[in-house]
Formats: structure tokens, C-alpha cells, sequence
């Protein structure tokens, strides 16, 4: 037992220890945290096109469509964001339907057809596990 005069008053600490198993964990993150949503995102894409295939999601007529599905990934600072998406006008109509008339005048009734919205919760909880194995220190 150490005496009453000693400085660290019987305290004894492995704060350096801990602290530099934060930091090699926190210098691991980032680069597993970009890895798992680079993966999900191009997963995410995929499935979207394979939704995009027929019924019950929209029907392949040339291919365009379904081409032009793409996903980013974009690192700033600590932050990871993947972007899944279409410059096609047609996406919101197929996906959700469309009732009504255009800036034509055109009068559609059209159903919809999920594509997306399923593709994102076949994908989802997949993409949640992952990132939970990267908080907790497993692969990325």
C-alpha cells in the first residue's frame, strides 16, 4: 500500500494505455466507416436495378432508365455520405405513380411502381449491421 506522502495518493491509472487504444481504433473508423458505405452504396444501386427490372417495379424498355442509376461516396472531415441516384425526370413518376395532368396537358394515370423504397429496406438493415460491427470495432 503506498504511503500517505505518495503524489498519486494510491491511485494508479492506465490512462496512457487506454487512450492509445482510442486512438488506434478512432484512426481505424473512418477508413472501415467509408469502406462499409462505399459497399452499401453500390449494393443499394444494384438492387435498385434489379427493381427497376419488370414487375412489380417498372418495366425494362430500352435500358436507359435502369443506366442511370449511379452512387457517390464523399468523405468530408469525419463524415462519410453515399449518394444513391438518377438524373432521369421519370424516377419520382415510377416510383410513386402519377395522377393528373402534365406541362402538357397530357393526362396520365399512372400506377406506381417501388423500385427504390424496397430496394432501401432490403438493403437497410444489412447496411445497419455493418456499421454496428465498425462502431464496435469490427471489420469494416
Amino acid at each position: 500500500m503506498p504511503s500517505r506522502s505518495d503524489p498519486r495518493g494510491g491511485a494508479y491509472s492506465n490512462a496512457v494505455q487506454v487512450a492509445a487504444v482510442l486512438q488506434g481504433r478512432a484512426e481505424r473508423v473512418l477508413p472501415a466507416t467509408v469502406s462499409v458505405v462505399r459497399h452499401y452504396a453500390m449494393l443499394l444501386e444494384t438492387q435498385i436495378k434489379a427493381n427497376a427490372s419488370g414487375r412489380p417495379g417498372p418495366n425494362v424498355i430500352t435500358g436507359d432508365y435502369r443506366r442511370s442509376w449511379t452512387h457517390e461516396v464523399f468523405v468530408t472531415g469525419d463524415s462519410v455520405t453515399g449518394v444513391v441516384g438518377t438524373n432521369k425526370p421519370q424516377a419520382r413518376r415510377l416510383e410513386f405513380g402519377y395522377i393528373g395532368p402534365d406541362s402538357l396537358g397530357r393526362i396520365f394515370a399512372q400506377p406506381p411502381f417501388p423500385h427504390v423504397g424496397p430496394a432501401v429496406e432490403t438493403i437497410r438493415p444489412l447496411f445497419t449491421a455493418a456499421l454496428g460491427q465498425v462502431a464496435d470495432g469490427g471489420p469494416g
